[in-house]
């Protein structure tokens, strides 16, 4: 089997270079649309003490070296949440970022260790109103591009109708027969939800967590969502929010959602938390986490948690940009919108 020739290679650089150009336009859109809602657009340091405190997610580290020679454990961050939260701490009202963020282990069709994160914040707006950003921003973005339906592995939408919004208790009635939370007030427990993951053919094994088996029910049902027009994901359980609030009417799920488009996660957005100690608890116990799977944990930032506590009431969403961009030009692999991706080794 022949090696596919480098990206910078001239006639791979040309079969890419419309996608590219099609990436500044799109990036060049929405810049001017958040800079005409009053946002301002801000710029983080990518090398931070803390990566994120997220179990499954992997970073990069490495080490300063001061002028005296002592040596610092630092990370290239999985996001910028905690310098953009810092911001809005010291006041900023509203705040967007294009964002260069890393994750290791990460790399397929959809994923690369290097790639740009939109995020933007709204202090003192419900989350509700990221959901009609994240519509605005598919209808700016489908007539930038001129393209009224997109698609992937035959999975087709219009980025121009209204994002239909449902629960991912709804979501999982819909689509997976399975009953998440019950009238009684109850969430499904692991024997439930490990009975029902088994009834759609999905394997469970005995050291799987809640969370474990969960996850894998939403990777099922995921593929089916965003068909037509997009789908808001709504509604996560707390422990599956680490960095969300609970919602006002039922405390057992988070004012979290996410946005699909055809059966492709494209953001992910809070209501966010802002209790300190409440947040120190859920990053200990993704920790905990992380460890037990992995062997590793990362330091908890102290500086973000005591930003946190001044920090207004606000909600905020982190947007995929490289897969956006990929569905609007109908791009098949995330590396053929990069400018220029990392090598593979």
């Amino acid at each position: 089997m022949a090696t596919p020739s480098p990206w910078w290679t001239p006639h791979v650089h040309a079969d890419r270079r419309a996608l590219l150009l099609a990436r500044n336009a799109i990036k060049t859109a929405l810049r001017a649309w958040f800079q005409d809602q009053g946002f301002i657009e801000v710029e983080t340091a990518c090398l931070q003490v803390s990566p994120g405190n997220e179990a499954h997610l992997h970073a990069f580290a490495t080490r300063l070296i001061g002028t005296d020679g002592t040596s610092t454990q630092l990370y290239l961050h999985t996001s910028p949440e905690f310098a953009c939260k810092k911001l809005l701490a010291a006041g900023e009202p509203r705040l967007f970022t294009f964002a260069p963020v890393f994750r290791n282990r990460e790399r397929g069709r959809l994923h690369h260790p290097e790639f740009t994160m939109l995020e933007w914040y709204r202090t003192g707006e419900p989350y509700t109103q990221l959901m009609q950003d994240c519509a605005d921003i598919l209808r700016i973005v489908s007539e930038t591009t001129g393209h009224a339906t997109w698609s992937f592995d035959g999975r087709e939408m219009s980025p121009r109708k209204p994002p239909e919004r449902i629960t991912v208790a709804q979501a999982f009635v819909r689509h997976a027969d399975v009953s998440l939370l019950h009238a009684d007030g109850v969430i499904a427990d692991r024997t439930a939800l490990a009975a029902a993951a088994r009834a759609n053919g999905l394997r469970v094994a005995d050291d799987d967590t809640w969370a474990d088996i969960f996850s894998r029910i939403v990777t099922l049902i995921e593929l089916k969502l965003g068909i037509g027009a997009a789908t808001i994901l709504d509604e996560y359980p707390v422990s599956e929010a680490a960095l969300a609030r609970p919602t006002a009417h039922d405390e057992r799920v988070a004012e979290r959602f996410e946005l699909y488009a055809c059966g492709i996660e494209v953001a992910n957005a809070f209501g966010e938390l802002i209790d300190p100690a409440e947040q120190r608890r859920r990053f200990e116990a993704e920790m905990a986490e992380k460890q037990r799977i992995h062997g590793e944990r990362y330091p908890i930032d102290e500086d973000f948690l005591a930003a946190l506590a001044h920090m207004p009431s606000a909600s905020g969403a982190a947007l995929g940009f490289d897969r956006l961009v990929m569905l609007a030009t109908g791009a098949q692999r995330i590396e053929q919108v990069i400018w220029t991706p990392v090598a593979e080794t």
